[in-house]
């Protein structure tokens, strides 16, 4: 029993490490590998969508005339506008809570606030 004992507690023997490394590694380039894959499918889809925006900006430029370009450089301004207005609202809400007695500025959640994990981004 004693020398069972004594095993154990020496570790594993040097072909047991040797194996054991080996399945790591092999599991180590397996990961590598689909890692690399799915950087390739990564690299592939933004492609597709630099793409679409090309295509998107060319159908834009050349379809429209200039009153529409004008239109549409009216909206974009008029929502750079409501933008300001907004954060304009937003500042002042801020700074009448800070001058409140009882305000605490929101830095970790408590344990009784419940974080909402984001939603994932829609597949196109």
């Amino acid at each position: 029993m004693a020398k069972k004992e004594g095993k154990k507690e020496k570790g594993l023997s040097n072909k047991e490490m040797q194996q054991l490394l080996i399945e790591n590694f092999v599991g180590l380039q397996r990961a590598m590998t689909n890692l690399s894959i799915k950087f390739e499918g990564l690299a592939e889809q933004m492609n597709r969508l630099l793409e679409i925006f090309e295509i998107s900006a060319k159908n834009f430029i050349s379809g429209e005339t200039e009153e529409s370009k004008k239109d549409m450089i009216n909206k974009v301004n008029s929502l750079l506008e409501q933008n300001k207005v907004i954060a304009g609202g937003l500042v002042m809400i801020e700074e009448k809570l800070r001058n409140q007695p009882d305000f605490t500025p929101l830095s970790k959640p408590t344990q009784n606030q419940v974080i909402q994990k984001p939603r994932p981004l829609p597949r196109i």
